[in-house]
């Protein structure tokens, strides 16, 4: 799947259409559905062809509301889309009524011309970085089936690298936009939470919830939260001098792998060399709140236990 200003591109030089390109996308999700993938919760084929339809029609005529008209969009299953029942990864809500009307994010998606293919799979009320699911299945890493794709936004970014859509829209409290996007080789943009109207999404906590894309590209998530957040992002580069930079390597490096920790040490060059202070300091305290967090999560892992045992 190109970028989005690669397929902007190609819709301008009729070199493919809105609908040509879903097919394909439909056809490679088949592909991958046969194989046992669980990228999706939903695939709403009908709706997608007659958006795309739509939106062919509308470039014949000269309307192209935005450079994501006709391109191919996934959104986690934690936004509400009119007339499908946002379940959040769980079977809870499976029962539940469909959306009357579009999550604000979704609505701005949808005015810009965006073709929405389906709601991806996360982890249950979007509570884990590795992306797991019970009900639904766990998506795979793109790239070596034995690992995860990450968490919570883990088929938002499975339907990216796997070549299903330009972009995915996910949710990001702890991680759940970037994680997914670092273990897939993508782009993962977590704003200001509240950057983004978060009508219509299912919160997990309600004052760090933030809505992020997850793309191929910098230039795709600029692109998208331009729209979303109907604000446009100041690219012009800015001088780092006077900004301090703590880096600690407790906990946070134990065991880092060797790729990661060149990649992390090339990025602190770089903010050196653009005028930025950064300092190393001792945060001993991380290793406690680790061992913290792994007890509650097995804490709660007994008392789902019990629930699906007394269920």
């Amino acid at each position: 799947m190109r970028t989005l200003r690669q397929t902007a591109s190609a819709f301008a030089l009729r070199t493919t259409s809105a609908l040509e390109l879903l097919d394909n996308s439909l056809a490679a999700i088949d592909a991958d559905q046969e194989r046992g993938g669980v990228t999706y919760t939903h695939v709403d084929r009908e709706a997608a062809r007659e958006a795309a339809s739509s939106s062919d029609a509308f470039r014949d005529r000269g309307y192209v509301p935005s450079a994501l008209a006709g391109a191919p969009i996934s959104v986690k299953d934690l936004f509400d889309v009119k007339g499908q029942v946002t379940a959040a990864g769980s079977r809870i809500l499976r029962g539940a009524a469909p959306a009357v009307r579009d999550a604000a994010a979704v609505a701005r998606l949808r005015e810009a011309g965006a073709v929405f293919v389906g709601r991806t799979n996360m982890s249950e009320f979007a509570f884990s970085g590795l992306g797991l699911n019970p009900h639904y299945g766990t998506p795979v890493n793109p790239y070596d089936a034995s690992r995860l794709a990450g968490g919570s936004s883990s088929g938002a970014a499975t339907s990216v690298a796997l070549g299903h859509v330009a972009a995915a829209l996910g949710t990001d409290t702890g991680g759940s936009v970037r994680i997914p996007a670092a273990f897939c080789g993508l782009v993962g943009f977590k704003p200001t939470a509240r950057r983004v109207p978060l009508d219509g999404v299912v919160p997990l906590s309600r004052s760090f919830d933030s809505i992020g894309p997850i793309a191929r590209s910098v230039d795709c998530c600029a692109l998208i939260d331009g729209v979303i957040s109907a604000q446009t992002l100041d690219t012009a580069p800015r001088p780092l001098t006077g900004l301090r930079f703590g880096v600690t390597s407790d906990y946070v490096a134990d065991e880092l792998d060797e790729t990661v920790s060149t990649a992390f040490n090339r990025v602190i060059g770089m903010l050196r060399r653009a005028g930025a202070s950064v300092e190393h300091f001792a945060f001993p305290e991380l290793h406690e709140i680790a061992g913290q967090a792994t007890g509650r999560s097995v804490e709660a892992l007994l008392h789902a236990s019990t629930h699906v045992a007394t269920a």
